[in-house]
């Protein structure tokens, strides 16, 4: 479920996180059917500050899309990494307005389907995308994850010329297959270099296989992990804005 400067971050993991981790992949895939936010649902992160349609200046729009790790499965809403970027992004006076766009379960096919109905609804300056995991948990071909990331990135393009996209890199361990293992942990830099957008290195960096930073499922990150996932985020984000 994971990406980018790959031979960085895969020293920095040992083989006991790995075997951690496909827990935690197969936990992401089960959280389709017990995801809180139900299915389609676009989270505004900042429910007091509308757009309002007579005014010349319109707040900006970063957008997340992604499963369940965007959704805050397990979490209330305003303790997701949407909800912490839109509290830094207040804190810091930067005129955003954060959508929380995660389905649980949804793989880079599902995303692809449902994306051009999310941006077309309303405005969208920045995109992140974060999706693959669940991909990388069914041995989807590695070339059909690459395919349909593309394709999410082109229909938003199409929509929004003008929009700044970040890709959020993901990796999966050694034991879903050496091979398909170092394959699919090469889409995200393949895809931000192919697709001109920038890349997230690891989402998950720093927290995947910490059980202090995971909810009791192993895998999806708790309140203190959602703060570390942040910040991975916001060190490349913030150079964009």
């Amino acid at each position: 479920m994971f990406e980018n400067d790959i031979p960085k971050i895969q020293n920095c993991m040992t083989i006991s996180k790995f075997s951690i981790m496909i827990v935690v992949l197969a936990c992401i895939n089960f959280s389709a059917c017990t995801n809180p936010n139900p299915e389609n649902q676009v989270v505004k992160q900042n429910s007091d500050s509308t757009t309002s349609t007579t005014s010349e200046k319109r707040r900006k729009v970063l957008l997340f899309f992604g499963n369940s790790l965007t959704a805050g499965y397990g979490l209330e809403s305003h303790q997701s990494f949407p909800s912490l970027i839109q509290a830094k992004l207040d804190s810091l006076l930067y005129d955003y307005e954060v959508i929380n766009a995660g389905v649980s379960g949804e793989t880079t096919a599902t995303g692809s389907n449902r994306v051009s109905w999310v941006v077309e609804r309303q405005p969208v300056d920045v995109f992140v995308l974060e999706l693959g995991a669940n991909d990388g948990l069914r041995g989807v071909p590695v070339e059909e994850t690459k395919k349909n990331l593309g394709i999410i990135i082109d229909k938003v393009r199409d929509v929004h010329p003008d929009v700044k996209i970040f890709l959020a890199g993901m990796m999966i361990p050694p034991s879903m297959g050496p091979e398909y293992s170092k394959a699919f942990n090469s889409i995200f830099f393949e895809v931000a270099e192919n697709k001109k957008v920038t890349l997230i290195p690891f989402l998950l960096d720093h927290v995947a296989g910490i059980d202090s930073l995971n909810l009791p499922d192993g895998i999806h990150p708790n309140v203190a992990g959602q703060k570390i996932v942040t910040e991975n985020i916001w060190e490349i984000l913030k150079n964009e804005l």
